[in-house]
């Protein structure tokens, strides 16, 4: 059973300050809440091909697995994914302006479980949509109360 979860939240941010803070790997423990570290594989910038390796802890368990970005369009997507595990995944990122000053984020998180995971898909994908829902809303924070 495939996993496919997207969330959105609209950020009182310009565009460009949206994508290139959430679309840079080495802010990431500071709005998702289940990742706890970043290590860069490639040196950045970030670019197609780059590899990241993030460590997580998600429904109790640690996750250490590593992103490729396969496509990155500035200012409007980024999509990376990873084949390791019990549950590959892809991550993407779409940012679309809703006026001069904010910005739309959308988060998608899409995957196949294998193994002992599918049978866990439903519940998976219910605690990846509360937690990005979190993560979208951490991140409205950060943002919106940078100096403007």
């Amino acid at each position: 059973m495939p996993v496919d979860v997207r969330s959105e939240v609209v950020i009182d941010r310009p565009l460009g300050e949206v994508a290139a803070y959430a679309g840079d790997p080495s802010n990431a423990p500071a709005w998702y809440v289940n990742i706890s570290s970043v290590e860069w594989q490639t040196s950045p910038p970030l670019q197609v091909g780059s590899r990241v390796a993030f460590v997580a802890h998600f429904l109790g368990r640690r996750l250490a697995y590593t992103y490729e970005i396969v496509e990155l369009v500035p200012d409007e997507r980024l999509v990376m994914r990873t084949a390791e595990g019990p549950f590959p995944m892809e991550t993407s990122y779409e940012w679309t302006p809703q006026g001069p000053e904010r910005t739309r984020m959308t988060l998608r998180n899409r995957g196949e479980p294998s193994g002992f995971a599918t049978i866990a898909a439903p519940v998976l994908a219910g605690a990846m949509r509360r937690a990005n829902r979190k993560d979208l809303a951490r991140l409205k924070m950060l943002l919106e109360a940078r100096p403007g």
